[in-house]
């Protein structure tokens, strides 16, 4: 069973980025890209990107929530992930692919305050 990923380079800048502006930890920023991916409801079976950037462990990614990260991926692939399909291949385009949609979700709400309005879908942001 596999135990670390690496994520791309642009998601470690990304973080870093996001980590100066907000104090958010990569901890924090790793579940709200993999949230903001899968709510895109679309597959990343072809998603490609390197493996230069942070290094990731399980459990900081998902915590004591592996089966529900697992049973949303595989919600959105429409089928059953084996396990050495789901960690690290799904679970890392999903963080790849969602750190671009959470940089672009922050720059649109400008703040921390507006970004978690947003997110809870109250107030004048949404």
């Amino acid at each position: 069973m596999v135990f670390r990923l690496k994520t791309s380079k642009r998601t470690q800048d990304i973080f870093q980025e996001l980590e100066r502006r907000t104090n958010y930890k990569p901890y924090t920023l790793v579940k709200h890209a993999i949230a903001w991916s899968v709510k895109e409801n679309t597959s990343v079976e072809n998603f490609v990107s390197d493996s230069d950037g942070l290094d990731l462990n399980r459990q900081t990614i998902t915590g004591d929530n592996e089966a529900y990260f697992k049973v949303l991926i595989e919600e959105v692939e429409g089928r059953y992930l084996p396990e050495e399909e789901y960690f690290p291949k799904y679970v890392k385009a999903h963080v790849d692919r969602g750190s671009k949609l959470l940089l672009d979700m922050y720059n649109h709400a400008g703040s921390v305050e507006k970004y978690i309005l947003q997110v809870l879908g109250v107030g004048d942001t949404v």
